[in-house]
């Protein structure tokens, strides 16, 4: 019922896109913009929301317990668990937005600020901070969190409707739980499309620019074309064949590119903006948090933090099962510092190198690239690299790396999708996941045909907003059984203690028994005391 629904739903978007573009593009917008008036603020809240809830798990006696019960030990060592969540935290978006967010930030900075100022340059790095910083990932533990435990702790299937089933009771696998994990499917589905979309859209740019292939449309099709053909033979290869060797590639190529753009780059001004924007991204964190703009007209917060929000949203499902299926034996506080806390700064060198080598290039008189960002997002990161040395070296490791990225998060996502669309998260038919392959490489052709860039922000944003209040369901759910186990702990270590107080006080009790017995013989067999003579 879940598979059949959620292709439905999906097919039908995908027939708007390609049949009637400038339509769909049309509906998206707007219903975008109803989204942003009605419930922007929404996503704030519960996003902040979120991460203060982990914070409380990880410093309140609930962190002491185990995924997988209390004698449950990890799978991997903690350097190989760190490495896999950092290649999660290593993805498309950080190749994509790394130089272009921190310049638009710049060119048109939040805050009322002026642009293409030194105040507007340190609001850029930090908001980058902020949009790649501990948000996301808090809403990545509460996902990966909540399945690990219900997986591991409680033996449930591994699908979203089990994680709500504290709160619906048998409804869980009725109709309403169905509906959830049809609405994960497609928001997942959406959300993976998103980026999908992005990186074909910088790879295309990437080839126009070191190839001179024609740009627009046509390009971009043919790198889902290519990239569809190489995660179809991963996904059939399976998970250990396939994806871990794409992740440990991943990880080596984004290490040398971020090496690269250090040494290349102004190295001693990369490192000062790391340090002074991580203390101040630290200092405004509450007020970035929650900010609007409830009096002016500006959409700046809408088209940036809402946007991020809501695809971290959308993609929280499929990084939540990667880091369940990875921390088995973790403490929930083991857990929520190292999802958030590793990734993050992975995010925040990641845009000191690429986001500071831009601004340095823009603000001492190296080069001008605003027109390069005005005319595209994906346009800029090859603008940067051509004024360093060895830009071709560079541009070429960019576009393997985001074909590589590309191809690992699509297998990733057949697996996933195909696991939270049956009955069972376990093992899925390769036909599903081939069905499921086919489906993501349709929904970024539908999308980018539908608008491009604009039309993956704002079907990612109207996508993921009932998913958000399903976090609230999530988190109360998870609170409900943390507290049940750490009452259930509790309760046995006092059965156990009490246990071991009746066991001593017996011991106590025979060995007294035993010494009274000794002394009473000892006392029977003493000789007389003799008489002393006259």
């Amino acid at each position: 019922m879940v598979f059949r629904l959620s292709l439905i739903l999906l097919m039908t978007l995908v027939l708007a896109g390609v049949l009637a573009p400038e339509r769909f593009g049309e509906l998206t917008r707007h219903a975008e913009l109803a989204t942003l008036a009605g419930g922007g603020w929404l996503y704030l809240l519960i996003v902040f929301g979120v991460l203060m809830f982990l914070g409380f798990l990880a410093v309140s006696k609930l962190g002491n317990l185990r995924i997988g019960g209390p004698d449950a030990e990890p799978e991997f060592s903690l350097g190989a668990w760190f490495a896999m969540l950092f290649s999660a935290g290593m993805g498309i978006g950080l190749v994509f937005w790394g130089v272009a967010e921190p310049l638009s930030h710049y060119a048109h900075p939040p805050e009322m600020l002026d642009g293409q100022s030194v105040e507007s340059a340190r609001a850029a790095m930090r908001y980058a901070f902020f949009h790649w910083g501990l948000h996301p990932w808090a809403i990545y533990a509460l996902m990966g969190l909540a399945m690990a435990w219900f997986q591991f702790n409680r033996r449930a299937r591994g699908l979203l409707s089990d994680l709500l089933e504290p709160l619906l009771g048998r409804w869980a696998l009725a109709a309403p739980g169905k509906l959830v994990d049809v609405l994960a499917v497609a928001v997942t589905a959406i959300g993976v499309a998103t980026t999908l979309g992005f990186g074909a859209s910088q790879i295309g740019a990437g080839l126009h620019r070191v190839m001179g292939a024609p740009e627009g449309f046509s390009t971009q099709l043919a790198v889902i074309g290519v990239a569809f053909v190489l995660y179809m033979i991963s996904s059939a290869t399976g998970l250990k064949r396939g994806i871990k060797w794409l992740s440990g590639f991943n990880m080596a190529m984004a290490a040398l590119l971020l090496a690269l753009v250090i040494v290349l780059g102004p190295t001693a001004f990369i490192f000062d903006i790391l340090t002074t924007t991580l203390g101040s991204y630290i200092n405004q964190l509450p007020s970035m948090s929650l900010r609007m703009s409830p009096f002016s007209q500006n959409s700046w917060v809408g088209d940036w933090t809402i946007f991020y929000w809501a695809w971290w949203i959308a993609w929280a499902p499929f990084v939540g099962a990667f880091f369940a299926r990875i921390s088995y034996g973790r403490t929930v506080r083991e857990f929520i510092v190292g999802v958030m806390l590793g990734p993050a700064l992975v995010s925040f060198l990641w845009f000191s190198g690429f986001g500071g080598t831009a601004l340095f290039q823009q603000m001492f008189g190296q080069v001008d690239l605003l027109p390069v960002l005005e005319r595209g997002y994906q346009f800029v990161l090859f603008s940067v690299f051509e004024q360093l040395p060895l830009a071709a070296l560079l541009s070429w490791c960019a576009i393997v790396l985001l074909l590589s990225f590309f191809v690992t998060s699509a297998d990733s996502a057949t697996l996933v999708l195909a696991s939270m669309s049956s009955e069972s998260a376990e093992d899925p038919p390769l036909s599903r996941r081939m069905i499921w392959g086919v489906m993501q490489a349709a929904i970024a052709i539908a999308l980018l045909a539908a608008g491009g860039l604009a039309a993956l922000q704002a079907a990612v944003i109207v996508a993921a907003l009932p998913f958000a209040l399903l976090l609230v369901a999530v988190a109360i759910s998870l609170f409900k059984v943390l507290g049940e186990e750490q009452r259930r702990e509790a309760r046995e270590a006092r059965e156990l203690h009490r246990a071991e107080l009746r066991w001593l006080a017996e011991e106590r009790g025979r060995l007294q028994a035993v010494l009274d017995e000794a002394a009473g013989e000892s006392s029977d067999d003493a000789p007389g005391r003799p008489h002393s003579g006259s």
